[in-house]
């Protein structure tokens, strides 16, 4: 029977939450799976059973057996192709994606096609952000009657625990420049450029947030049809940022490109515990409500941002296996509406929504 949910990077940070939330709902039905089938078992026997282990490699070629009996992957690994997925597509398995590498969602969209001939859904932008970011701009979106830009500002506390993935990204992108559309028009970018000051509300009160290469800025114009979007980002620690922007400045970063000084920024990020264990986001709509200009503000604050990130994963996972969506792939914004934002984000994260009415 096709029932199983295969969590693909199981055993890791947020691989762990995914399986243990579904592991109460889907008993003996969830895998932990990954390279390392020694740390995926050690972590299901923490589980008394609810989590079964899976030796699985997505760089080889994918066990038709397993996907036969595998309603639903879970993907919390970032990939550099898209055989794996042209896998679970070809036999008619479900798609959750919680990584956040724009270039490979985008070759996962052009397999559209072959998703939906074989009874495949893909769900991508599943997390923080992108995910809970995409549903906040489509909020602000349907409070206007137009919508002319989005600025979304996400701030993350130093002294959470991020995973090694994600912590990897952060410093990845830290010295990369990436496309965004402006006024309807492609513009190249440099991340911790650009900065702005962002009211995060009154817990926060107003950073300097810069450019970062987050997916949302670059899916947001296509499926809301909004013409200018960006995404900015910054850290608890007004010191560490601003730091960070200065090194970005003085082109310190291009060192990255040496391996041992890139394992050495990820080291030195992950041991930092000099903030709090919290997250921040900021939505800044601009646009028109009954003939008058308008602005809406969105706000999210919350602890535990890999907790977050797990929980929407849950929620897109939970809804894709027990429901009917159409087959196909598609981002968050484009299945669920804003209401998901209370259900998500319900005991774990404050939400608020702000419209403002303005002639200028």
């Amino acid at each position: 029977m096709k029932d199983n949910i295969v969590v693909v990077g199981g055993y890791g940070h947020v691989g762990k939450m995914i399986c243990k939330e579904l592991g109460d709902l889907y008993p003996g039905k969830v895998y932990a799976a990954g390279r390392n089938v020694e740390r995926a078992e050690q972590f299901c026997r923490s589980t008394s059973g609810k989590v079964k282990p899976l030796k699985l490699n997505v760089q080889e070629a994918a066990d038709p057996n397993m996907l036969a009996r595998a309603k639903l992957v879970i993907m919390c690994l970032d990939q550099s192709d898209t055989a794996f997925v042209r896998s679970c597509f070809n036999s008619g398995t479900h798609y959750v994606d919680v990584s956040a590498n724009r270039a490979f969602l985008a070759q996962v969209e052009q397999r559209q096609e072959e998703a939906a001939a074989n009874g495949a859904t893909a769900i991508l932008s599943v997390g923080l952000a992108p995910g809970l970011t995409n549903l906040m701009a489509l909020q602000a979106q349907q409070l206007m009657d137009e919508t002319k830009s989005i600025d979304i500002s996400i701030m993350l506390g130093m002294g959470d625990q991020h995973g090694q993935a994600a912590i990897e990204w952060t410093v990845n992108n830290l010295n990369t420049s990436f496309e965004v559309i402006q006024d309807g028009r492609p513009i190249t970018v440099a991340s911790f450029t650009d900065g702005k000051h962002i009211d995060f509300g009154a817990d926060w009160g107003r950073r300097a947030a810069y450019r970062f290469n987050f997916s949302d800025q670059q899916t947001l114009p296509r499926t809301l049809g909004v013409p200018t979007v960006s995404t900015r980002l910054c850290f608890d620690s007004a010191a560490v940022t601003a730091l960070i922007a200065e090194a970005r400045a003085a082109k310190m970063f291009s060192l990255l490109k040496v391996e041992w000084i890139r394992r050495a920024v990820v080291r030195s990020f992950g041991m930092m515990r000099i903030g709090e264990e919290t997250f921040a986001v900021k939505i800044d709509a601009r646009g028109c409500k009954a003939g008058e200009d308008a602005w809406v503000e969105c706000f999210l604050h919350g602890k535990n941002e890999a907790e977050i990130t797990a929980r929407v994963a849950v929620f897109a996972a939970n809804a894709v296996y027990g429901s009917s969506f159409p087959h196909g792939v598609y981002h968050m914004e484009q299945l669920f509406g804003p209401e998901s934002l209370q259900a998500v984000t319900r005991g774990i994260a404050d939400l608020e929504i702000r419209i403002d009415r303005r002639k200028q």
